[in-house]
């Protein structure tokens, strides 16, 4: 992914947000001089350390499908603690563009609900792992697989049942929890817009506790061809080393 396409798509997210009226906390706006400043001086990093070292802010991700629009997701990380703590939980808030795909996936151990806060609906496709599926992430590498029993699951506070492999819409306002060890991909109905999707979790840990169906990078490596106009989540231990 090249920078200027990073920064590009920053910029359409701050636009869609302020369409829904959802305000992003301040650091969301601050520059890399900025987060250069921060991690220079041993007191702010330390003042600083639950953004950092949580992985609060941006995440611009295409999968490693070099094709953001159809593969990809864009991320803001609002709030996320630790395991044991008494900040347990996570919240996001992130947009799925129309025909935009987020790739399967389940997490070991976190459980969270994926809500349509607005905008078009979202397609929920979903399936159980497969009790051979990898049972943690020390498991060396296979391909996922799929169980074909049925999907038991809730939304909105109602307990439901479907098929394996059922997509399941949210339209604006509805949500679904999702609990570890469920493979989910999701989308934005094609042409209904793009959508705005919250998600509200237990700690989230995207080193760790992603397990895709298909051997996939959760970061990608970036092209630096212009200056970030904002630092994603995984860069801020990076930003003395850019030089612009």
């Amino acid at each position: 992914m090249e920078r200027s396409q990073i920064n590009k798509w920053i910029q359409e997210a701050k636009d869609f947000f302020n369409e829904f009226q959802w305000k992003l906390p301040p650091f969301a706006f601050w520059s890399l001089d900025k987060w250069q400043k921060i991690m220079q001086d041993v007191k702010l990093r330390a003042k600083h350390a639950m953004i950092i070292d949580n992985g609060l802010g941006w995440d611009v991700s295409d999968f490693g499908s070099n094709d953001f629009e159809h593969s990809g997701l864009l991320l803001f990380t609002m709030r996320n603690g630790n395991i044991g703590s008494n900040k347990d939980y996570a919240e996001k808030i992130m947009i799925q563009r129309d025909g935009q795909v987020t790739p399967f996936h389940y997490h070991w151990t976190k459980t969270e609900d994926i809500i349509n806060r607005g905008g078009g609906n979202l397609m929920v496709e979903v399936y159980n792992a497969h009790p051979k599926d990898s049972p943690n992430p020390s498991t060396k590498w296979q391909n996922g697989k799929f169980a074909e029993n049925p999907v038991i699951y809730t939304h909105d506070g109602i307990k439901d049942s479907v098929p394996a492999g059922t997509v399941i819409k949210l339209t604006p306002g509805e949500s679904i929890t999702i609990p570890p060890r469920l493979y989910h991909s999701f989308w934005g109905e094609k042409d209904e817009g793009w959508v705005l999707v919250g998600e509200v979790s237990k700690v989230n840990d995207d080193n760790t506790d992603n397990r895709f169906y298909r051997q996939l990078p959760r970061f990608n490596d970036i092209e630096n061809d212009e200056k970030p106009v904002h630092v994603l989540l995984n860069e801020y231990d990076q930003v003395l080393d850019f030089d612009f």
